[in-house]
């Protein structure tokens, strides 16, 4: 072949590149998910532990502090994922709504209200003069706990939005395929 007959090849429709590409990134979103998972479900390990009554002396002597009800929320956020992978593998619209809907309740809204929760923290650490507030702060192995908590928080926000975005493309570009077939 001398490259001549390139005028009559065919080629892949640009949304349907789109769509793998998107599919792709938003697995990776979802291995992020999994990572902040395991950290989520690491910091919870005492609690799930003390619930069972089981005693693990390495983990007590952690001192990990008592978990709030927006990190159990957030953590169940994991379960959507099924949802996610379901609809990348057959591309289906439902599945991917649900993904969405579920990102937005169980894992914007507990970030937001940890965020909230937090702020009074993170600013007296960040902006107080005043020694005797900062040493009033919640501390946890010499790190204030605020600030560690905005550091996760940080990071599943990025996750997230980048699954929005990618969920988002996905959508649209599977109800353009199902409106160009059905004309």
């Amino acid at each position: 072949m001398d490259g001549h007959d390139h005028m009559f090849r065919q080629r892949v429709a640009q949304r349907y590149s789109r769509s793998s590409v998107d599919k792709k990134r938003l697995w990776y979103c979802i291995l992020f998910h999994y990572i902040l998972f395991m950290v989520m479900l690491a910091k919870l390990a005492p609690s799930i532990l003390d619930y069972f009554s089981i005693f693990i002396l390495e983990i007590e002597e952690l001192e990990v502090p008592e978990p709030y009800l927006w990190e159990w929320i957030w953590l169940s956020s994991f379960a959507l994922s099924y949802f996610s992978l379901e609809a990348v593998k057959r591309n289906k619209i439902n599945s991917l709504k649900c993904y969405i809907y579920g990102i937005v309740t169980f894992g914007y809204l507990p970030l937001l209200y940890s965020i909230i929760m937090w702020f009074g923290e993170v600013y007296t650490f960040l902006f107080s003069d005043d020694y005797a507030a900062i040493l009033d702060i919640v501390y946890w192995k010499t790190y204030p706990y605020g600030l560690l908590w905005y550091a996760f928080i940080f990071l599943a926000l990025q996750v997230h939005s980048f699954a929005m975005y990618f969920s988002y493309n996905l959508l649209i570009s599977w109800k353009t395929r199902i409106i160009k077939k059905s004309e």
